[in-house]
């Protein structure tokens, strides 16, 4: 079974983590959660998520690391020591890489980010306007995936599905959540 790691850190966007870890377990994707600060994590809009565990518990057993957007998870994530870790050993493995909203920031912080991306508004100041796709709501750029924010969370979690399971499973799914 293919498996994913969230990471999460209070100020994490709840449609992003929700929609991933959602439609990828619908996609028979073991999801991972793991909390970079206590297990019950605090999102941007006051809702709590009780991780599956801590991010030191983990290694890069996963095929794909997810980060969702959200402040100031996005920074928390980039400057977190394991999460930069695992990023670098993922990309040094050739295995999906994955960021929504703020947190192609915390892939620039480990120079794991592709040459083209997206994230959302105002964020390439901080990353690199060179590569920046600012009309795109997903951009793929071989094992790097990346989209804008909550608004583009569902069809950011169905391109991660196809790219873990492939096109058939993509295509049930989507058809599935009526996307």
């Amino acid at each position: 079974m293919a498996k994913i790691i969230v990471p999460i850190a209070n100020g994490f966007e709840e449609i992003e983590a929700i929609s991933v870890i959602d439609i990828c377990r619908r996609a028979d994707i073991e999801v991972t959660i793991a909390a970079v600060e206590q297990i019950e994590t605090t999102g941007a809009h006051n809702i709590k998520i009780k991780a599956d565990c801590m991010i030191n518990e983990v290694n890069d057993e996963f095929d794909m690391i997810v980060l969702p957007g959200g402040l100031p998870n996005a920074f928390t994530l980039a400057e977190n020591e394991k999460v930069q870790s695992l990023l670098k050993n993922m990309k040094e493995k050739k295995k999906k890489i994955a960021a929504i909203c703020a947190a192609p920031y915390a892939l620039h912080k480990a120079n794991v980010l592709n040459h083209n991306y997206t994230c959302y508004p105002s964020f390439e100041e901080k990353i690199r306007l060179d590569g920046y796709h600012k009309d795109d709501m997903v951009v793929i750029d071989d094992d790097v995936i990346t989209s804008k924010g909550p608004a583009t969370a569902t069809t950011f979690a169905l391109e991660l599905v196809r790219a873990i399971k492939g096109d058939e499973v993509y295509s049930n799914i989507k058809k599935g959540v009526l996307a």
